[in-house]
């Protein structure tokens, strides 16, 4: 997965040092996933590095965390960025950016938590900015006959919204993305009814 350029006092971090933060922070994604109150010490011990490395890295336990949330944000609007195009048909891109999504919300689920429910103004800038991107996917979506053209687009994404959420809930270290992934389009697109023609005739 690529991930950010951290900067600190607005200095690009060096390589060798972004790739020690990255390991605190996915360590810290990683044991505060199972123990949401575990310590920098334990921090720290997952990341293979001293206790010192990570107190100087991030000051504070919620320095530590801050700077994994707004990580974590930049990598949902990467991935929602490098996937959608408005040249590729909007099924293969609605495809694209729900396994892109998926990923990154399985992988950093503590993270992805935490940012969702940020009062950060640009974490909550980048979320508008999804949004409306996934409103306007939709629009593409409908217009080309892939959606219903009585479908209500923001009842369309919040059903898709609500779906994405509940596969990334619990028990997915392992998950299949892509059989998620078409699950996920499968019931937005198809959803659960039998044929319309069936149900009318049992009327």
């Amino acid at each position: 997965m690529q991930h950010g350029h951290f900067r600190i006092g607005g200095k690009p971090l060096r390589a060798d040092t972004e790739r020690t933060v990255h390991s605190i922070l996915a360590a810290a994604e990683r044991v505060l996933s199972g123990d949401p109150t575990a310590t920098m010490e334990q921090i720290a011990e997952a990341a293979g590095v001293a206790r010192t490395t990570v107190h100087r890295r991030f000051a504070t336990r919620e320095a530590l965390i801050d700077a994994l949330t707004r990580w974590v944000t930049e990598q949902f609007a990467a991935a929602v960025d490098g996937a959608v195009s408005e040249t590729a048909p909007p099924l293969v891109v609605l495809y694209r950016v729900t396994a892109d999504v998926l990923r990154v919300k399985i992988g950093w689920g503590f993270a992805m938590t935490r940012a969702a429910g940020s009062a950060d103004p640009e974490i909550a800038r980048v979320y508008a900015d999804v949004l409306e991107k996934c409103d306007r996917l939709f629009r593409r979506a409908q217009a080309t006959g892939l959606l219903r053209s009585d479908v209500d687009i923001k009842w369309a994404r919040r059903c898709y919204y609500a779906l994405i959420h509940e596969v990334t809930q619990g028990g997915t270290a392992d998950a299949d993305v892509d059989a998620l992934t078409t699950l996920i389009v499968d019931t937005l697109l198809r959803g659960f009814g039998a044929d319309p023609g069936h149900a009318s005739a049992g009327l």
